[in-house]
């Protein structure tokens, strides 16, 4: 049987992530989104042009999967159609999130080949984290470019534009991009420290060792 999260609380974990999200500096000003799943034609997201770090509970919007507001008095994030995309593509995702991690938007920006299994902390939690080309933040064009990854992918990273994380409840969405994003530090730590070596991925036998001492099943 399908479970949903109670609204209140719910709500006040979103003000909580919010204020993560913006202390640690994956956010700024009004950057980034964040949606939960109430019921299956029920998300509470974050308002278009909060700062998610100052959120109050009722500040939060309640929208049907069509994005049309059905509590609340403010706008909601203008990604909304991302977040939407996701939730009817895949019936296990209970909450989205998308954030702006300087880092792993670096990477992009720099076109370095981050590959996931480089530390197998972040394999085994997160899988391949493919990149989505560039598309106009706010536009069609966001979901059209994103939309190949989402069926097979928990973490995406956005090319100039951070990251998207997808999970069964917000919290591990939360905790998927804090290691992505800590991975993304280790491996430009990596090339600095060794004079521009782009660091390795763990061998084919050492993911399949990997997949079997965890049991799970990574797609590619």
């Amino acid at each position: 049987m399908e479970r949903f999260p109670d609204e209140s609380e719910a709500r006040r974990l979103m003000v909580d992530i919010g204020r993560r999200l913006y202390e640690r500096g994956l956010i700024s000003a009004t950057d980034g989104n964040m949606s939960c799943k109430l019921d299956r034609d029920r998300f509470i997201v974050t308002p278009s042009g909060l700062c998610k770090g100052f959120m109050s509970e009722d500040s939060l919007i309640v929208v049907d999967g069509e994005g049309r507001v059905l509590e609340g008095s403010k706008k909601p994030s203008s990604e909304i159609r991302l977040h939407l995309l996701a939730y009817s593509l895949r019936e296990d995702i209970g909450a989205v999130l998308h954030a702006h991690p300087p880092i792993i938007t670096a990477i992009t920006l720099a076109k370095l080949p981050f590959d996931s299994a480089i530390l197998p902390e972040l394999w085994v939690s997160l899988g391949p984290v493919p990149v989505a080309p560039y598309a106009t933040p706010s536009t069609e064009e966001l979901p059209e470019a994103v939309k190949p990854f989402i069926s097979n992918h928990n973490a995406i990273i956005l090319e100039r534009h951070g990251s998207l994380t997808l999970a069964s409840d917000l919290e591990k969405a939360f905790f998927m991009l804090e290691k992505l994003e800590q991975a993304a530090l280790i491996f430009a730590l990596s090339i600095l420290l060794s004079g521009g070596r782009i660091p390795p991925p763990l061998s084919t036998l050492e993911l399949a060792r990997l997949a079997q001492v965890f049991q799970i099943t990574v797609s590619s």
